[in-house]
């Protein structure tokens, strides 16, 4: 009714003389009107009685969160509490940003599904499908995460060690090759990635990436780290604004088919050549085959494709990332790698560079370390959006159906209820509170079921790495979370490109293990 009265009293004010008025008239009444009735969809849509900042017009808090977001959801909290509501476009999100929250609303299933993003789901992923972190609630999901759990679980990934042992082995060569046992500054950064890459490969098809300098390389590294950039909660406008799609010259949607296209053909191959290794009674153990020849999984070729997505874009996402940051922060803080050699030392001796790849995780620093690295420098700061599948129940106000609710991973691993020191890196906090909570992973239902296989990777780079070289500063960095970020409007947080010395503890016994290297059965 009161836009009813709006437009008679602007009728009545503005009375057109002519038919050219008229239609002067009405193309410059159109985007108000729309303005109006927009504003109208979006103030009605808001979650009664939970607070928030509420945003401008058609954008909502779009223009306050592209950059850095889930650093500014933080700042919001400490306004609005663990818990409130923003706008992006006309769509209420939920933000939650502690700990005590997080296990109050992500305590149940009621978190089971997730959200579908236009430029992700409708354009990027209408090919090969979707990650199992990135699929709404079904059927089919259910089958798919248990197929992955079985060939995730703690079982699964001692299977597995082998894999670990000779990527983390050739990690540890390319770093004595390429910086010249420690005389030349190098960019760990292609050696990090060829990590990461090699083992998604072999853990989920089988087959190495043996070096960094093959196409497959490089194509496989860019085309992923564009898709990282499409799954961003903040970086595509037109998830949120439906107007934007209809631009002719949509270039967001037109460079999102292009990589999808380049990732089908990848993809495909690989299948494709795990079937025929298969076949031929020629394929290594790897996750993939391990559920293919599971009769009770059940799962058609899109859901192992979805599985196949789901490790090669974890892998990528957590190891890049996670030891990016890390080499870059030990780099400046020989204290930590101080402390850490004298616990590797007391759990191996001194003669052992690489390590024992069947260590389960014994050396308790080392373990706080990358608890530390995991916390501080979350890897998706916001985690993988939810969508409930039913009404919550928060503090009194009810959270509908349907509603999209964030978790900002980044904000919890930092809450000042849980640590009395969040900003600052101290990877003793893990020896003494080791039980206390990590949101790296997310939480609940759909937390991270790679999580047990991170680790395990993760701790083998870290100790075999500090064992064996120093490392040293060359590039100035800036190691802080929030400021280092090189791409604050990205999914995956990343530091700037730098250069660091990685020189050798004991040269001769280093090489000597490198070329006396037998691969664990």
């Amino acid at each position: 009714m009161a836009i009813q009265q709006l437009l008679t009293t602007l009728q009545d004010k503005f009375k057109p003389e002519s038919s050219l008025q008229q239609l002067a008239t009405g193309l410059l009444l159109l985007p108000v009107l729309y303005v109006l009735i927009n504003e109208f969809i979006r103030s009605n849509a808001r979650i009664p009685n939970l607070k928030g900042p509420r945003g401008l017009p058609l954008i909502g808090n779009l223009h306050q969160i592209r950059i850095n977001a889930a650093e500014q959801y933080r700042i919001w909290s400490r306004k609005y509490g663990g818990a409130y509501q923003i706008q992006l476009g006309n769509i209420p999100i939920v933000v939650v940003n502690t700990a005590e929250t997080a296990k109050a609303i992500f305590g149940n299933n009621a978190l089971s599904s997730r959200p579908e993003f236009y430029t992700f789901h409708k354009v990027l992923s209408n090919t090969a499908g979707t990650t199992i972190g990135t699929s709404p609630y079904s059927d089919s999901l259910k089958r798919r995460r248990k197929g992955a759990a079985s060939a995730l679980n703690r079982p699964s990934v001692q299977t597995y060690v082998s894999h670990l042992d000779i990527e983390t082995k050739d990690f540890i060569k390319e770093l004595l090759e390429y910086g010249k046992a420690g005389k030349a500054g190098v960019d760990p950064m292609p050696m990090i990635q060829r990590l990461s890459l090699s083992l998604a490969l072999t853990l989920n098809w089988g087959i190495r990436m043996d070096s960094q300098k093959s196409d497959l390389f490089h194509e496989i590294t860019h085309v992923e780290e564009e898709i990282s950039r499409f799954r961003s909660t903040t970086g595509n406008l037109q998830d949120y604004i439906p107007l934007l799609r209809l631009n002719p010259f949509n270039f967001e949607s037109r460079k999102a088919q292009d990589m999808r296209d380049r990732r089908d053909v990848y993809l495909t191959a690989l299948n494709n050549g795990l079937d025929e290794r298969i076949a031929n009674g020629t394929h290594k153990p790897c996750i993939q085959a391990n559920v293919i020849m599971d009769k009770e999984a059940k799962l058609n070729k899109e859901e192992l494709t979805s599985i196949s997505l789901t490790m090669l874009s974890g892998g990528l996402d957590t190891i890049t990332t996670l030891v990016a940051w890390s080499l870059a922060l030990l780099a400046q803080r020989p204290d930590i790698q101080d402390t850490a050699l004298e616990a590797i030392k007391a759990t191996y001796g001194t003669n052992k560079p690489l390590c024992d790849a069947l260590d389960d995780q014994q050396c308790q620093y080392v373990v706080a370390l990358v608890r530390e690295c995991l916390r501080y420098y979350t890897v998706l700061r916001l985690a993988l959006p939810r969508a409930s599948i039913k009404d919550i129940t928060f503090q009194g106000v009810r959270i509908p159906k349907g509603t999209v609710i964030f978790l900002n991973a980044w904000a919890c691993n930092m809450d000042p209820n849980v640590w009395e020191d969040p900003e600052i890196f101290r990877p003793e906090r893990w020896l003494d509170h080791d039980d206390a909570p990590l949101f790296t992973y997310g939480m609940g239902y759909r937390m991270c079921a790679g999580s047990l296989l991170a680790n395990r990777e993760l701790y083998l780079a870290f100790i075999r790495l500090l064992n064996s070289f120093r490392i040293e500063k060359v590039d100035d960095v800036d190691v802080h979370p929030v400021r280092g970020n090189m791409d604050p409007t990205s999914l995956v947080s990343m530091p700037r490109r730098y250069r660091a010395r990685f020189v050798p503890r004991n040269e001769t016994a280093l090489r000597r293990a490198l070329n006396e290297f037998v691969a664990v059965e």
